[in-house]
C-alpha cells in the first residue's frame, strides 16, 4: 500500500503533463500514464532539500529509472535504462 501522501503527488504529476507543463524526454503520455505499482521510492535531495519521488516504468518494454522533484512544473531530473542505482549525485 502506497504512503498516505503518495496519491496527491501522483495526481500532480498527471496533472502537469496534461497541461504539457512537462520538461522530459520522453513523452507527455508515458508520465501521464504512471501507475502507483511503478512508484519506488521517495528520497529528499542532498542538493536541493526537495522531495524526488522515484518511479521504475517500463517504456517500450524496457525498464527505465525515473527521478521527479515537483515544483511549479513537473521536473525530469533524471532518467534512464534501470540498472543498480546510486543516489550520490542527487
Amino acid at each position: 500500500m502506497p504512503p498516505r501522501w503518495f496519491p496527491a503527488v501522483l495526481a500532480r504529476i498527471r496533472e502537469l503533463a496534461a497541461q504539457r507543463k512537462v520538461h522530459f524526454t520522453l513523452t507527455r503520455d508515458e508520465l501521464a500514464s504512471l501507475a502507483a505499482s511503478e512508484f519506488a521510492e521517495r528520497l529528499r535531495s542532498k542538493r536541493t532539500g526537495e522531495w524526488m519521488y522515484i518511479f521504475k516504468p517500463e517504456v517500450g518494454g524496457v525498464p527505465v529509472y525515473l527521478k521527479v522533484i515537483l515544483r511549479t512544473d513537473c521536473v525530469v531530473i533524471s532518467c534512464h535504462v534501470e540498472k543498480e542505482q546510486s543516489h550520490e549525485d542527487d
